[in-house]
């Protein structure tokens, strides 16, 4: 009867970003669940779009019979700039006491992890890989260690190392989150028939790929993926293909493809040759000021809304949420005006402004300043803010408490709390007001607030590529702006230092 421990720590780490990632930002539960210990681990993320969720089920209706599930901790905070000593030591420090006590009351045959890969602690670089090895100090060599991966995850030589298997997400959007759980129990299931750790080969690719790039609602990731598949059907191997996340300023920051199996060398190098070529990952993305222009152009024939990604401040990549670019180009060019009612932008984190509409009360006209001028990529290096905040006559339409469950292909079933929260209308322009951090996924971030997606002309998302899940089927374009923010569109334009120059360079 295997005894398997799991645990989760989900941190994605943009190291040139504004805010840091303390104890409070694993405990608030605003956009990932809070932390949580124990037997209340399984009953809360149960049945939700993440992988630990897919890891229980895939136990309980594969291997039921014969796997016991020994919770430890799960951890998870929205991306922003470096985890801070304290919480990655109390994150750690938890799971460790639990498998230290879980070896020695009953044994361990295995640990699964819910890791996402790209985590940069203030004083471990490679967080997860510290992780794994304060684990393989606790049990050895010999016991299996499997864990899942964030598509975006900076796969490391000593995660693959310490590891027996990591399989990593083969969608973004990402909505296999479970699946890739439910992949994991599958490594673990060939780790525990083969009685040993299988072969595994890997490449890293000398560039860095952007994030709008890295889409497999489009090429080269769409087809790139499925040529995965058809080669772990091929050769009987598990790959994984992560372009990583590339706002993170350490040395192995950067893409890597590897695989798990008897003929897995093969099969990497075959899809090595179809990602290598560097030409296929380059992207264009638009100045706010012409992503407005065109926007409002295509919205005015359009019978479905047009989308367009805020991607610099995309608060699943390190932004708080708050920059007020395409706000401003939005008003300069009149758009709510031109389509009063029916232009929308969110989620804009601003808790003093959402604060401010609650007590004024529903109906309420007020004087606000919204949103807030932060340093930019190019700040670390020359001061440069984004654009000031929006000072202006808002109306309050609507009032919430933030309090909601997303139904969208990601995260579904997921229910966050982003504190009291508002629709403040100013110039025909309407804004969705929050309290807590969240990227724009899901439409019931919106409807919250009681804006309905499928009635805009013009949806402005905070966002990079996420939306697309739930936003792009109900569109009738969509687009990618960049407007002044701390997450670069292009990670070329960042102030690397511990990167390798070879690496920094554009495809």
């Amino acid at each position: 009867m295997p005894r398997i421990l799991i645990a989760g720590y989900q941190h994605e780490t943009n190291t040139f970003a504004p805010s840091l990632a303390d104890w409070a930002a694993f405990t608030r539960g605003d956009s990932f669940p809070a932390f949580v210990r124990g037997q209340a681990m399984v009953d809360q993320l149960s049945g939700i779009n993440i992988p630990v969720a897919g890891f229980i089920e895939a136990a309980r209706q594969v291997h039921g019979v014969a796997w016991t599930l020994v919770p430890s901790a799960w951890a998870g905070a929205i991306p922003s700039s470096y985890v801070t000593r304290d919480a990655f030591e109390r994150i750690a420090g938890a799971i460790c006491e639990d498998v230290a006590a879980a070896r020695d009351h009953g044994g361990l045959d295995a640990i699964y992890l819910d890791l996402h890969g790209a985590a940069v602690a203030e004083h471990a670089l490679d967080s997860e890989g510290e992780l794994l090895q304060r684990l393989r100090a606790l049990v050895g060599p010999n016991l299996p260690i499997v864990a899942s991966l964030d598509l975006h995850a900076n796969v490391t030589r000593r995660m693959l190392d310490l590891a027996d298997a990591l399989v990593a997400y083969r969608t973004y959007p990402h909505v296999d989150m479970a699946a890739t759980g439910e992949l994991a129990a599958g490594l673990l299931a060939r780790r525990f028939k083969a009685g040993r750790k299988e072969p595994m080969h890997a490449r890293r690719l000398p560039y860095l790929i952007a994030l709008n790039a890295q889409s497999t609602f489009l090429e080269p990731a769409q087809g790139l993926y499925e040529e995965l598949k058809a080669l772990d059907h091929e050769f009987g191997a598990v790959l994984s293909f992560c372009p990583g996340f590339p706002a993170a300023d350490f040395d192995e920051c950067g893409p890597v493809l590897w695989g798990h199996g008897a003929r897995a060398e093969a099969a990497v190098e075959r899809l090595y040759a179809r990602a290598a070529e560097p030409a296929q990952w380059r992207v264009s993305v638009l100045p706010a000021r012409d992503a407005v222009a065109q926007a409002v152009t295509l919205a005015a024939q359009a019978r479905q809304p047009v989308v367009l990604a805020d991607t610099q401040d995309n608060p699943g990549a390190g932004g708080d949420s708050n920059t007020t670019g395409m706000l401003h180009a939005l008003l300069a060019q009149g758009a709510g005006r031109r389509f009063p009612g029916q232009v929308a932008l969110g989620l804009m984190f601003d808790p003093a402004s959402a604060r401010a509409a609650h007590e004024a009360g529903l109906g309420a006209e007020i004087e606000l300043t919204l949103g807030k001028a932060v340093p930019t990529f190019a700040g670390s290096v020359t001061g440069e803010l984004s654009d000031p905040p929006v000072r202006g006559r808002f109306k309050v339409l609507a009032l919430a408490d933030g309090k909601v469950t997303l139904k969208g292909p990601m995260m579904t079933g997921l229910t966050v709390g982003l504190g009291p929260s508002a629709c403040l209308e100013i110039d025909g322009v309407r804004v969705a007001v929050v309290s807590g951090k969240k990227q724009l996924l899901d439409r019931e971030l919106l409807r919250m607030v009681g804006i309905h997606a499928e009635q805009m002309r013009l949806i402005v998302v905070k966002s990079s590529v996420h939306f697309r899940a739930d936003f792009q089927p109900n569109a009738s374009h969509v687009l990618v702006g960049k407007a002044a923010g701390p997450m670069a569109a292009d990670p070329g334009d960042l102030p690397w230092q511990r990167l390798a120059a070879a690496t920094r360079t554009r495809p």
